[in-house]
C-alpha cells in the first residue's frame, strides 16, 4: 500500500507536465475537437490547433486599399457632379432633360437589394456560418450582375429614343456618370468573387478566417458605397435638373 501510492504520487507531483495534461483533462480545457466545426451552420470551435491562435495578427491591408479606393471613388464624382450642377444651373438651351426611363428605378431596386444580401453573406462569415455566408455572396453576385445588365438595357432604351451623348449635355452627363459608376461596380463584383471563392472552402487556421472576415468587411464597405453613390445620381440627375 505504502509502495504502491505514495512513491506514485510523489512521481506525479514532481512533474508539472503531468500535472498540467491532468488539469487539463479535468477541467474541460481547450479542445481541438469541439464545437459546430467550420462547415457547421452555427458558431463554435473551428477545430483548429491551439497553436494557432497565438499566431500574431498580419497588417490588414484590405482596409487601407479600401478607404484608398474609396477616397478617389469619392474625389472623381465628386468633381464629376460639380461640374454637373454648374452646368446644370447656367440653363442652356442645349440643356434638354428627360424623364428618367423605367429601368433606372429597376437598377435602383436591384443595387439595394444586393446591399441586404451582401450584409447577411458577411454576416455569416463573421458567425462562421460558411454555408448561409456562401449562398448570400452568391446571390449578391448575381445581382450585381443583373444591374450591369439592367444598365446596358438602359442605354439601349435611350438610344432608341434619339438620346446621345452630343446635342444635349444632360444626356451626356447621364451616360458619363452612370458608365462611370458601372465600371466601378464591375470592380466591385469582381472582389465578391475572391470572397466567393475562398467562402466555398472552410478556413484552414484562425489567422485564415481572419482574413476573410477581414476582406468581407472591407469589400462591404466598397459594394455599400457604390449602392449610395447609385442613390445620390439617382437623385441629382432625377431632381436636380
Amino acid at each position: 500500500m505504502k509502495i504502491g501510492t505514495v512513491e506514485e504520487i510523489s512521481e506525479f507531483e514532481n512533474h508539472p507536465r503531468s500535472r498540467s495534461r491532468f488539469a487539463s483533462s479535468t477541467s474541460g480545457g481547450p479542445s481541438t475537437g469541439g464545437g459546430d466545426g467550420p462547415d457547421g451552420d452555427g458558431p463554435g470551435n473551428p477545430g483548429f490547433p491551439a497553436n494557432d491562435e497565438a499566431e500574431p495578427r498580419q497588417i490588414d491591408k484590405s482596409k487601407y486599399i479600401a478607404w484608398f479606393l474609396l477616397l478617389a471613388i469619392g474625389m472623381t464624382f465628386a468633381g464629376l457632379l460639380g461640374a454637373y450642377l454648374m452646368i446644370s444651373t447656367n440653363k442652356a438651351a442645349e440643356w434638354q432633360p428627360f424623364e428618367l426611363p423605367l429601368q433606372v428605378w429597376i437598377s435602383t431596386v436591384i443595387i439595394l437589394a444586393s446591399s441586404v444580401t451582401y450584409t447577411l453573406g458577411r454576416r455569416g462569415i463573421d458567425r462562421d456560418r460558411f454555408e448561409a455566408g456562401r449562398k448570400w455572396l452568391l446571390v449578391t453576385t448575381v445581382l450585381g450582375a443583373l444591374f450591369v445588365s439592367s444598365q446596358l438595357v438602359l442605354w439601349i432604351e435611350l438610344v432608341n429614343q434619339g438620346l446621345y451623348m452630343s446635342g444635349n449635355p444632360y444626356a451626356g452627363f447621364f451616360y458619363v456618370l452612370t458608365a462611370t459608376h458601372l465600371l466601378h461596380v464591375l470592380g466591385g463584383i469582381a472582389a465578391l468573387s475572391s470572397i466567393l471563392l475562398k467562402a466555398w472552402y472552410p478556413p484552414q487556421s484562425i489567422a485564415d478566417m481572419t482574413r476573410r472576415r477581414d476582406l468581407a468587411r472591407s469589400v462591404g464597405w466598397y459594394w455599400h458605397f457604390m449602392g449610395g453613390l447609385w442613390v445620390v445620381l439617382l437623385l441629382m440627375l432625377g431632381f436636380w435638373k
